[in-house]
């Protein structure tokens, strides 16, 4: 009777998990293996090295982190203020927040990774400019706008600042009306 092997997808799952735990140096083949209470040799059926399944991790994050996401929100539709909190609750989910960070702490020492960051933050941004667009008075604006937005996207959860008598939520809900409805000057 054949043994079955642990599916390919597990390894990069159990890579993703590591990645967003200890970053790319916790992402190692004997440790992966344990996770997953399996030898390591079936690794190299699926992977020549580690560097390939670092490729792969992040080959998964950005298919997650833009084309899955971009595609769901676009199946759900709706106005623009929803696809852009759609957009932003699903990449920076409880699953997702935690690899993209890693990945962004990963890109200040590795210069292939900033790359790949780059890009896959130019596809967020061309995305969130398509949304505002309709709003913004020109070009300087759209991109303050963008800007702003995606910040806030990426860092809400790592500022622990408080807002007086307003909550966070409330704080949120004013930039996105801010951001997404609120008309620039010299617009209509």
């Amino acid at each position: 009777m054949a043994v079955a092997r642990t599916p390919r997808h597990r390894w990069v799952d159990a890579a993703l998990l590591a990645l967003a735990e200890g970053g790319p140096e916790a992402v190692q083949i004997e440790s992966l293996a344990r996770s997953l209470g399996v030898s390591k040799g079936g690794f190299y059926g699926y992977f020549d090295d580690r560097r390939a399944l670092l490729t792969e991790v992040l080959d998964t994050w950005e298919s997650r982190s833009t084309e899955r996401v971009l595609a769901q929100v676009e199946e759900e539709g709706g106005d623009a203020m929803r696809k852009a909190r759609r957009a932003a609750d699903l990449t920076f989910s409880t699953e997702l927040r935690p690899i993209d960070l890693a990945v962004r702490d990963w890109a200040r020492r590795d210069a292939g990774v900033a790359e790949r960051l780059r890009r896959v933050d130019n596809q967020r941004i061309a995305y969130l400019r398509e949304l505002l667009a309709p709003v913004s008075a020109d070009a300087e604006d759209l991109e303050a706008r963008c800007l702003v937005a995606f910040s806030v996207a990426i860092a809400d959860r790592l500022i622990a600042a408080d807002h007086g008598i307003r909550s966070r939520a409330d704080v949120l809900d004013a930039i996105n009306r801010r951001q997404l409805f609120a008309r620039a000057p010299g617009r209509p």
